[in-house]
């Protein structure tokens, strides 16, 4: 999830049959799901000048752990090592997601960030696929791309980079929680790998606090993008999936960059021009068409 793990393109909760009324309990959380990821990731920015991206990250990595186990309840100890394997490769990519993703941030904004993290999943959802509309969306999603990464003056390519490697992690994590998903029950495995990928950021985050001794405000937006961009949409999603289609679930995710540019905007001052714009609606676009098209 952008900023957060996605939990949407792996979850395996069904949706069950709900009357009409619980739609628009499902909408609703959906919309504050989207709104309380991005707006996370804004005040996470908003702690760079003091903290870094490393020292955000660490901060979100403990309280998304806390989070996690909270609902999980992990049985570590009953883990064998063929559940540990998946396990502890999900927990190096969650923590390189997540880095990479706020120092994307950082560098290009929160906009172009979570748009180029949006094509991870968007490449699993299209790889899997043998339709003629996907062939279709993967062209107007690489032509968003080619659009964005377009040499300019003000363009940041290490930033871009970060992002193109933030999507390969979520798309890696979409791919791993499903392995984890089948060896082990439950939100166990899910919360073990945010539990050991906070205990690897446990030194990097001490080693931040040394070398720059944080204030209370920069403390207070960092622990905020743990909550909201963690530990919020991870039970929002759960209840969603309960509520509407799995097929309304991905309709809405794809609109997470156009979300993350508007939070962008008014959080950050953070202002993209006519042509990225552009760019992100034809990726947004494509995820749509995507889930829309008729199936055989």
């Amino acid at each position: 999830m952008s900023a957060a793990p996605a939990t949407a393109a792996a979850a395996p909760i069904a949706p069950l049959p709900e009357p009409a009324a619980a739609r628009p309990a499902g909408i609703a959380t959906m919309v504050g799901s989207g709104l309380s990821n991005q707006v996370g990731a804004a005040l996470g920015a908003l702690a760079f000048p003091v903290l870094g991206p490393v020292g955000v990250v660490a901060i979100r990595q403990y309280v998304a752990a806390l989070a996690l186990l909270a609902v999980g309840r992990p049985r570590l100890r009953a883990f064998t090592a063929e559940q540990w394997r998946p396990v502890a490769l999900l927990a190096l990519v969650l923590g390189t997601m997540n880095l990479s993703l706020y120092t994307a941030i950082d560098r290009v904004g929160l906009g172009l960030a979570v748009t180029l993290e949006f094509l991870g999943p968007l490449a699993v959802a299209l790889a899997a696929s043998r339709r003629r509309v996907d062939a279709v969306c993967a062209v107007v999603a690489g032509a968003g791309v080619v659009t964005l990464m377009r040499p300019q003056p003000s363009a940041d390519p290490l930033g871009m980079g970060l992002g193109l490697l933030a999507a390969v992690c979520w798309a890696s994590y979409i791919l791993l929680n499903r392995t984890v998903g089948r060896r082990v029950p439950g939100a166990q495995g899910t919360a073990a790998a945010a539990a050991l990928s906070a205990l690897v950021f446990l030194p990097v985050g001490v080693v931040v606090m040394v070398r720059q001794p944080p204030t209370a405000g920069a403390v207070g937006y960092a622990v905020a993008a743990g909550i909201l961009a963690s530990a919020v949409p991870y039970l929002a999603d759960v209840f969603t999936l309960r509520r509407v289609s799995a097929q309304a679930f991905g309709l809405f995710m794809s609109v997470n960059p156009a979300l993350a540019a508007l939070v962008g905007r008014i959080v950050l001052g953070q202002h993209l021009g006519v042509v990225e714009w552009a760019a992100i609606g034809a990726i947004v676009t494509a995820n749509a068409l995507s889930i829309l098209a008729p199936r055989r």
